[in-house]
Order: structure tokens, then C-alpha cells, then sequence
């Protein structure tokens, strides 16, 4: 799966500060086909694109207390794709009217050796996943539903098991900081999925 840049507008000088406004759930493997043809009805491609993705994490231990972590993804399924390198900052909670999480968020394409760099950087590799899916569109937003395999062999992604029994539904829009506003859009598309998934304001600490 390819993302896209995350400058979607000319940049004169300096760069510009984007935002990912998310809301997740997730759908039995039994509900998959029923939130599928949902989808189907309300976005803009009625035939959703399909992924096949292999994820890394990356840590750096320094003297700060949390790690500072990097994301390397790259495509199983598009020979030649190129890699991607994200980062996410911490989730902005605090606002209560504000209907989705909300995040920094840089997501870059890069070479194909990009662990290496990363590893002679200093940064060590924590986990790694494969996600398969299926993305959606309905303008800005993405709407994102995969199963995650755990990697039983290291490095080897043809060695995979299901995690669980359910589907991740992940909801989101990158845009320029202070667009709030397409959480209400997020929100108002998300009442459209129930009571096939309920898609929330999901605080990452609170599943540690």
C-alpha cells in the first residue's frame, strides 16, 4: 500500500505541520463481508483497493524516559513500490469536543535500504507485522480494514498467524494542524458503519 505524501500543497518555505485525526475499531471475521458491502455503498470506490504490507518498528533509546520510535513499511504486493518511513507523535487527548484522536504525523518515501540506515543510526527493531486488507476512500479520509499476522519466524514474512479472530477498522485523514473540522465529518461518517463497528476516540496508553 502506498500512502501518500504527506505535503499535499506547494511548500514556499519551511514545512508544513500535518495532523493524522484517527478513529479505530474492529469487526469479527464473520461481520468482514457485511462492512465491506456498507463501504462499498458510501465511498467513493466502490471496489476497494487490496494491501499486503510488512511493518517494522524501530526504537532509539536515548536519555529521555519513552524510546523514540520510527515505522518502516514496505509493500509485499507491488514489485518496486517504494519503502515508507513514519513517525506519530504523542495523541493530543485533551480537547473533549473534539471527536477523533489527533497526532503529529510525517510519513516520507524512501530507498529500499532504509533499515540499514536506520539500524546504523542506532535504532533497533522492537517488532514487526504484516498487515493485510482493504483501503477505502470518501474524499480526504481513508478508511482502512486489515487483519494483523504476528511474524512467527524473524524476518521471514511467508511465516505469519492471524492475531486474533477480528479485522482492525481504522478511520483517518491527514491534514495541515488546526483543521479540525474533519472530525466532525469523521464522526458524522462513522455513525453511518453502526452497528456493524464502532469506530472511537481511542487513547494508546490506555492499552499498555
Amino acid at each position: 500500500m502506498e500512502a501518500p505524501p504527506v505535503t499535499m500543497m506547494p511548500v514556499t518555505g519551511g514545512t508544513i505541520n500535518m495532523m493524522e485525526y484517527l478513529l479505530q475499531g474492529s469487526v469479527l471475521d464473520h461481520s468482514l463481508e457485511s462492512l465491506i458491502h456498507r463501504l462499498r455503498g458510501l465511498c467513493d470506490n466502490m471496489e476497494p483497493e487490496t494491501f499486503l504490507d510488512h511493518e517494522m518498528v524501530f526504537l532509539l533509546k536515548g536519555q529521555q524516559a519513552s524510546p523514540f520510535v520510527l515505522r518502516a513499511r514496505r509493500s509485499m504486493d507491488r514489485a518496486g513500490a517504494p519503502w515508507h518511513l513514519r513517525y506519530l507523535g504523542q495523541p493530543e487527548m485533551g480537547d473533549k469536543n473534539r471527536h477523533a484522536l489527533v497526532r503529529n504525523c510525517v510519513d516520507i518515501a524512501t530507498s529500499e535500504n532504509l533499515t540499514d540506515f536506520l539500524m546504523e543510526m542506532g535504532f533497533r527493531m522492537d517488532h514487526e507485522f504484516v498487515a493485510k486488507g482493504h483501503l477505502f476512500r470518501k474524499g480526504i479520509m481513508k478508511i482502512m480494514v486489515y487483519k494483523v499476522f504476528r511474524i512467527l519466524v524473524p524476518g521471514n514474512t511467508d511465516s505469519t498467524e492471524a492475531l486474533s479472530l477480528s479485522y482492525l477498522v481504522e478511520l483517518s485523514v491527514v491534514a495541515p494542524a488546526g483543521q479540525d473540522v474533519v472530525s466532525d465529518d469523521m464522526k458524522n461518517f462513522a455513525e453511518q458503519l453502526k452497528p456493524l463497528v464502532h469506530l472511537e476516540k481511542i487513547d494508546p496508553k490506555r492499552l499498555m
